[in-house]
């Protein structure tokens, strides 16, 4: 049997059990998640489930890894004059992250969510956006720099709440150019809007 054919094999059963990780975290906390309910609903054994995780905290962890590593990926594919001079096509490429893994984030970011991913969430951003603000400006007032940051990175996790609970409604090119007319223009979008 081929590499790729196990390879194959290896991402798929993931997925799978990723999926129905995703199905029961819909209805209870992961703690109450039993490595016995998630193999049944995912038709696996159990041991194939030990040979890729310790428990189901660690599948959860995994995935939030992948899903953090996979937005970080996208916010690094972006320079710093992207982010000045075109804001919205880094969004477009996280709301199409945020739009294919909606049933995940929505739970992560959830009443029930997890706080210790919301935080990796923002302290990528933070970086991220230290880096390039530094680029841009150079120098600047560091204490205006952490405010800024904390508003606008706590507005877009709640825009992302907000579009999750209302169905995805918007495109992400459209919740994009909200996003970003929102952070350059203010209260004037809604005047305007």
């Amino acid at each position: 049997m081929g590499e790729e054919t196990v390879d194959r094999r290896v991402r798929k059963t993931k997925k799978q059990l990723r999926e129905c990780l995703t199905r029961l975290l819909k209805e209870k906390k992961v703690q109450d998640i039993t490595v016995r309910e998630l193999t049944d609903m995912a038709d696996l054994n159990r041991g194939t489930f030990y040979l890729h995780y310790r428990d189901v905290f660690d599948l959860l962890e995994k995935t939030e890894n992948e899903l953090l590593d996979e937005f970080n990926s996208l916010m690094y594919r972006h320079n710093a004059q992207d982010l000045t001079n075109n804001p919205a096509a880094v969004f477009v490429d996280i709301f199409h992250l945020v739009k294919d893994n909606s049933d995940l984030v929505y739970i992560l970011l959830g009443e029930n969510g997890d706080l210790n991913f919301v935080n990796r969430l923002k302290h990528l951003v933070r970086e991220k956006c230290l880096q390039d603000w530094m680029e841009v400006f150079r120098s600047g007032n560091s204490a205006f720099f952490e405010a800024y940051y904390s508003f606008i990175v706590s507005g877009c996790v709640g825009l992302v709440q907000y579009w999750l609970q209302t169905g995805l409604m918007e495109s992400p090119e459209e919740l994009a150019t909200l996003a970003e007319q929102i952070i350059t223009q203010g209260i004037r979008v809604l005047e305007n809007g």
